[in-house]
């Protein structure tokens, strides 16, 4: 006859086992996004040595008590579980799992091994900062491959125009709608963030740091007349990118030391979406092509018949807004946009 105390080892060792295996299992599908997606050889190396300190403290012992023909959660699944949207939603997804499976080692395990218990609180705290600095690094890699950024004005095919720009390789797009309705901006947001990530781009909200976290957005973009950047910095986390509008080389450095993550560079050129906005012009992007170190884009009245006079004054990212929003084909509008700033490196 099994005692009392015997079958609660044995179910404390089963609940180890499982979850070991679970945080073991997350960390190595997080490690092979570090090191083939990222290339990135100390985010993989924490991964795996994370790996390999659980795996000091999965024994024979607790092996031997797997059951697994005896596990009723082997057959439990959630819909959400057979499907991954992009990336970003795998990579969260087994975080979270991580986390989790950490959580409860650290509790049962002080049934089993006091400094277990203490071993797997200390790594599941590396795990929320790896989740930070990964997540972050991810963004900021791509805002660096970013060299056209689409900047939405409204559009009753916003959406198609969108996506057909992001089918043509678009990589950053900032939804910008100063008129509607909270609940309206809430909803197309929500659609446009979707379209994003689907397609592997960043999704920026244009001034609006509370939209932003409603909708788990991937930034801000800020102008000089909006919030302090060490505010939304604060409310964002370090996680999320922060861009400002600069006009002239005092707003440019003023942006900088702020610390934002990318500036956008203009008025180039006189445009209706800055209407009465004089032109900052291109002896401003020859100022700033000198002189920034951090990733920026020219802005303003930029399309195709101009482009060249813009990237001959130092440009290599621009940001546009009707070159796209009002071409009849979008896609081949990306694609040539994009053919033309990749052409210099």
């Amino acid at each position: 006859m099994v005692s009392a105390h015997s079958h609660t080892q044995k179910t404390v060792y089963r609940i180890l086992d499982a979850n070991l295996d679970r945080a073991r299992e997350g960390l190595r599908i997080i490690e092979e996004w570090c090191r083939f997606g990222l290339n990135n050889a100390r985010f993989s190396g924490i991964c795996k040595h994370l790996r390999q300190e659980l795996g000091v403290w999965h024994t024979a012992e607790i092996r031997a008590a797997r059951d697994t023909p005896g596990d009723p959660g082997t057959d439990l699944s959630h819909p959400q579980e057979e499907q991954r949207a992009d990336i970003t939603s795998l990579l969260q997804a087994n975080f979270c799992r991580v986390q989790e499976a950490l959580r409860v080692l650290e509790e049962y395990s002080k049934l089993y091994h006091e400094n277990m218990g203490m071993a797997c609180k200390e790594m599941r705290y590396q795990v929320y900062t790896l989740e930070s600095n990964l997540m972050g690094y991810q963004r900021h890699q791509l805002l660096w491959r970013s060299h056209l950024y689409l900047v939405t004005s409204p559009a009753d095919n916003l959406f198609a125009i969108a996506e057909a720009a992001l089918q043509g390789g678009l990589t950053l797009l900032q939804y910008r709608e100063k008129t509607a309705d909270d609940l309206v901006r809430l909803e197309r947001a929500t659609r446009l963030r979707e379209l994003c990530h689907h397609y592997g781009a960043l999704f920026i909200i244009n001034d609006r740091v509370d939209l932003a976290l409603a909708v788990d957005a991937d930034g801000v973009h800020l102008g000089q007349q909006d919030m302090p950047i060490a505010i939304a910095r604060q409310l964002l986390g370090t996680q999320r990118i922060i861009g400002r509008s600069t006009t002239n080389p005092q707003e440019m450095q003023g942006a900088i030391a702020e610390g934002a993550d990318y500036i956008g560079v203009g008025p180039v050129y006189e445009t209706p979406t800055k209407a009465g906005k004089a032109a900052a012009g291109l002896e401003y992007v020859q100022y700033v092509s000198q002189n920034c170190q951090i990733p920026w884009f020219a802005i303003g009245g930029i399309d195709m018949n101009n482009l060249n006079d813009v990237m001959n004054a130092g440009a290599r990212r621009v940001a546009v807004v009707r070159s796209l929003i009002e071409s009849d084909q979008p896609t081949l509008s990306t694609q040539y946009f994009l053919s033309q700033l990749h052409r210099i490196k």
